[in-house]
This record gives structure tokens, C-alpha cells and sequence, in this order.
């Protein structure tokens, strides 16, 4: 298999044209065990030509320049041999619909998430209402934002741990002009926000299992741990979230948390245990439980 910046014997350059380059890198992600080679292909092709990914479609007979090559060959090389997200490759990821900045300092948004965000909703349902919403442990924004862009008169706290990931996540804000829609803390869980009460808490906490982190995907590598490890089982922070929401909520309040689908029984049986009303397990799209919804039925202790 040729390599796209090859230079034939007698000089001459090979043209490689988009879909030449395409084909290439695709087989290549193949061989290399990359998910969903095409794809990843062509959205690095794009960016490294400045172009949307469907403007591709239309320049598959043009030439690449070989300036515009070696670019593109960076960022394979970087996806293929370093295993790097394309995410993180492009500093962009598209979540709910918005664009969001993503680094090495967060998390990058899954789909898999918006199945919280879409319960999220569901559970604010009177438009002229200014719910009190927490967002636990942020990262990008990703969850607080698309809150935010669908309910704008809510009252949006988010928190982290880190600053590097805030700083992300305000960048963010600025950038889908949500800058003051929502209050960006830091500090461990509900620490920042301790006298307050919330309509509505939302989290996607870290929930992988240390103890299987040789199993994970090679792309894991490139974010960070404090957002992936919930400890050796995977329960650390989901324990510390069951025991502590209900004081936290308001009476009638709502508590979403997303975990793996392995954790959702075990997460049902500790929110009741913690005096919480009784806790559905919602699925997402693969039909793969969660999210754990449980609504405080009590007064807050």
C-alpha cells in the first residue's frame, strides 16, 4: 500500500485526489483495528482541508496538495498510531446538536449521554418555570449547555473538580452564548453548593472500573482518569452521589445519574435505601440500561 506523501524514483509525485486518500486511510484504520475507519477518515480529510465533511462528496476528483497532505497525514498517524480520539484531533465534538470545545482536560461527550439529557427534559416540563438545576461534575459543559439551550430560564448551577476542565466548560459557554445561563463551580460534588436545594440534579460521574482498565478501549488513554475511574469497582463516586443527593433536593425534586448498565441495579437499590422515592432505570438507544431516575419524595432531611 502506498503512503500518500510518497514521492515515486523519478521524482514525480504522485496526484492523489480526495477520494484517493479516502480509500487509503480507510483501509489503513482497518487494518489498524480503528472502529469506524471511514468516518474517521473523512472527518480528519475535512478538517485538514478547512471543509465541511459533506463538501468532500462533492471534491472527490480534486487533487490534494501536498502541503494539505502532510497535515492529513499527521493527524493519521495520530489517530492510527497514537490512538488518539479524533475528537481530540479536531478539538471539536458535537453533542445535542451544539458544538463543543474538547482537550486532553475533559471528557469527551457521548451519545450515550444525551439519553440523560433527553430524561433531563422530560422532568422540567413547565416552560415558564426557573428550575434550580445542578450539573455534577461538568467536564465540557456538555450537559449543563444543552440544558441550557433548551430551557432558558432555568437556573443552571454546574461543578467540577478540576479547574482545567471549568475553564473548558466556560470557554464553552461563551462560545454558544450561554456565558451567563449558567454558574460554573469548583470543588467535590455538592461541596461548592452545600446550603442550597435543586429541582433537578443531573450527573455522569466516573463509573469505570480501574481493575479493568487494561480492557478498555486504547482511545481512553487520551482523557482523563478523575473523569473515567469511579475506583478499583467502578462505585467510588456513584456511593458518595446515593448517599448524599437527598438532602440536596427539593421535595419533588428529580436525581439523574448515567453509569453502566452492570451498575444500574446495584445504583436503584442504594437511592432507595438513602430514603428516595422508588428508581427507574431508563435506556438508551442500543437498549442498554443508563440512566437511574429517582424523584425525592420526602421533605429534604
Amino acid at each position: 500500500m502506498t503512503d500518500p506523501t510518497h514521492t515515486g524514483t523519478s521524482g514525480d509525485e504522485r496526484v492523489w485526489t480526495v477520494l484517493d486518500l479516502l480509500k487509503w486511510t480507510t483501509d489503513h484504520f482497518a487494518t489498524k483495528g480503528v472502529d469506524t475507519p471511514r468516518l474517521d477518515a473523512e472527518l480528519l480529510l475535512a478538517h485538514a482541508l478547512g471543509l465541511r465533511r459533506l463538501d468532500l462528496y462533492l471534491r472527490y476528483e480534486e487533487p490534494v496538495a501536498a502541503e494539505a497532505r502532510a497535515h492529513y497525514r499527521q493527524l493519521v498517524v495520530q489517530r492510527a498510531g497514537e490512538r488518539m480520539p479524533v475528537a481530540l484531533l479536531l478539538g471539536e465534538k458535537e453533542f445535542w446538536s451544539l458544538p463543543f470545545k474538547v482537550t486532553k482536560n475533559v471528557l469527551t461527550p457521548r451519545p450515550d449521554t444525551e439519553t440523560l439529557v433527553e430524561a433531563a427534559l422530560a422532568r422540567l416540563p413547565d416552560a415558564e418555570r426557573a428550575y434550580s438545576v445542578l450539573d455534577l461534575g461538568t467536564g465540557s459543559g456538555a450537559i449543563a449547555l444543552a440544558l441550557a439551550h433548551e430551557k432558558p430560564l432555568a437556573r443552571i448551577t454546574a461543578t467540577d473538580l478540576s479547574p482545567l476542565a471549568l475553564e473548558v466548560a466556560r470557554q464553552n459557554a461563551e462560545a454558544l452564548g450561554a456565558g451567563e445561563s449558567v454558574r460554573f463551580l469548583e470543588g467535590d460534588l455538592f461541596e461548592p453548593v452545600r446550603d442550597e436545594l435543586f429541582d433537578l440534579i443531573v450527573s455522569n460521574p466516573p463509573y469505570l472500573a480501574r481493575a479493568s482498565a487494561q480492557a478498555l478501549a486504547p482511545e481512553l488513554a487520551h482523557e482523563p482518569e478523575q473523569a473515567l475511574f469511579g475506583g478499583d469497582d467502578g462505585y467510588a463516586v456513584l456511593g458518595r452521589l446515593a448517599e448524599q443527593v437527598r438532602p440536596m433536593l427539593e421535595a419533588g425534586g428529580w436525581f439523574l445519574v448515567e453509569l453502566d448498565p452492570g451498575q444500574a441495579a446495584t445504583v436503584v437499590g442504594w437511592l432507595e435505601a438513602a430514603g428516595l422515592g422508588e428508581a427507574t432505570i431508563l435506556k438508551d438507544l442500543a437498549g442498554r440500561s443508563r440512566v437511574v431516575a429517582v424523584q425525592n419524595r420526602s421533605q429534604p432531611a
